[in-house]
């Protein structure tokens, strides 16, 4: 029997068609962990640093004075770096806010890295195993966000006090935030949410349509990070 090139093609994608819809019929299991920064409770201390002091602190992030090699996992960023294709009123044109990976639910960075050292677990967390990595840096030329440091030496030197707790990385490996899946996996808030004294950052189930995170987002509008690439982040700004 002859079949053409196109009949073949339709023919052929219908199986795959099918998956995606059931996919997107599909009700979400469990957690989709999310975070919400409200910068009128961030704004209040424009100097604080304690979200970002308690998670480098824990996690054995290094100092690097160079900044073109530093390691960072949350930083303070200027909105409008963050949101350059959005209109910012005039009280946020110098304005900062922290910034972390947004934990995309379409994450760019998990597709191309080829060993799979960068994967998205089932509760939306996008990790890194570091034994995995090979320093391809594929994932941080994926993202659009910035949100992925590389270290070009051994970090060990760099870091103020090594909490024996938390494992250090080594030279060659990719490294970012992780929502503090160790602390998530024992019922805690991530670091950088505790640490905030004014309850800036706000982190919790997005699934939940009780959960304070989906209570302020129903409440008050949260703008999310370059939403025209459709990676959907998890991370949203109150602004």
């Amino acid at each position: 029997m002859n079949i053409s090139r196109k009949t073949f093609v339709k023919f052929a994608a219908l199986p795959f068609v099918a998956l995606a819809a059931k996919g997107a019929r599909s009700k979400p299991n469990g957690p989709r962990w999310g975070m919400a920064i409200d910068h009128r409770n961030c704004a209040k201390d424009e100097g604080c640093t304690l979200c970002t002091d308690a998670c480098h602190l824990t996690h054995n992030v290094p100092t690097i004075p160079d900044a073109r090699r530093e390691v960072k996992w949350v930083w303070k960023e200027r909105f409008s770096k963050v949101f350059p294709s959005e209109y910012l009123p005039a009280r946020l044109e110098n304005a900062s806010g922290p910034v972390m990976c947004n934990h995309c639910e379409n994450p760019p960075c998990t597709r191309v890295c080829p060993t799979g050292a960068t994967f998205k677990r089932p509760d939306g967390i996008v990790m890194m195993d570091w034994h995995r990595c090979i320093g391809c840096r594929y994932c941080m030329a994926a993202c659009p966000y910035g949100s992925r440091s590389f270290n070009w030496s051994d970090p060990r030197p760099h870091i103020r006090s090594v909490n024996a707790a938390y494992p250090c990385r080594t030279k060659g490996v990719v490294e970012k935030c992780t929502f503090c899946v160790e602390r998530l996996d024992v019922g805690k808030a991530p670091l950088c949410s505790e640490a905030c004294p004014e309850k800036a950052l706000i982190f919790g189930d997005l699934n939940d349509p009780r959960s304070e995170i989906r209570t302020l987002l129903s409440a008050r509008y949260g703008l999310r990070r370059r939403t025209e690439l459709g990676t959907r982040p998890s991370v949203f700004y109150i602004l």
